[in-house]
């Protein structure tokens, strides 16, 4: 293992942390309807739990409604009771064949609640890239100890981990920053 190895895993796993917040992003309600909002809820399937879309296609009715068509119409019923279960602050109706669930408005309380959700999301993330860069200098170390690279080696790879570092936590502020505007829109 070089320093390249160890800058290059490092810049990957920081990567990873990036991605996982613009997943945990997602699911942080804003004004209007998505159907993201309803990617982390499953359904008892016969037994095992399953993602909601496996089971239902989702779609947009409406700025403010998700569609829900299960593929199986006795399934209706399950999809409700676990959209409803899954405390996410809203009430699906059955219609015909199809669930509707409206999404209400915001309020300017619940805003700042997402506003803080987004926000330890973000510190998170940033704790997790800290972390890799713990990890990164830490495997440094270890290689001048085994005489694998110098120290000035050491201290170069040291300093471009930290610039990594620097980028990935000012693309976490940008990121957050964004959908703190988009929640605050009203």
């Amino acid at each position: 293992m070089s320093a390249a190895d160890v800058k290059k895993n490092a810049q990957d796993r920081m990567t990873k942390s990036l991605e996982t917040l613009r997943g945990d992003l997602a699911k942080v309600r804003t004004g209007r309807a998505h159907t993201g909002i309803l990617d982390h809820v499953t359904v008892d399937y016969y037994g095992s739990p399953t993602a909601i879309s496996q089971v239902a296609n989702l779609t947009l009715v409406d700025a403010r409604t998700i569609g829900v068509q299960p593929f199986e119409k006795k399934m209706a019923g399950a999809i409700e009771k676990a959209i409803r279960d899954a405390d996410l602050g809203l009430n699906p109706a059955a219609q015909g064949d199809m669930i509707r669930v409206p999404t209400p408005p915001l309020t300017e309380e619940r805003r700042k609640e997402m506003v803080k959700l987004a926000k330890g999301e973000a510190e998170d993330a940033k704790v997790a890239v800290r972390n890799i860069r713990r990890d990164a200098n830490e495997g440094l170390k270890k290689l001048v100890k085994d005489k694998a690279i110098s120290e000035d080696d050491e201290r170069r790879g040291t300093d471009e981990v930290q610039k990594l570092t620097d980028k990935f936590i000012a693309d976490i502020d940008k990121m957050v920053g964004e959908k703190e505007k988009e929640i605050l829109t009203v």
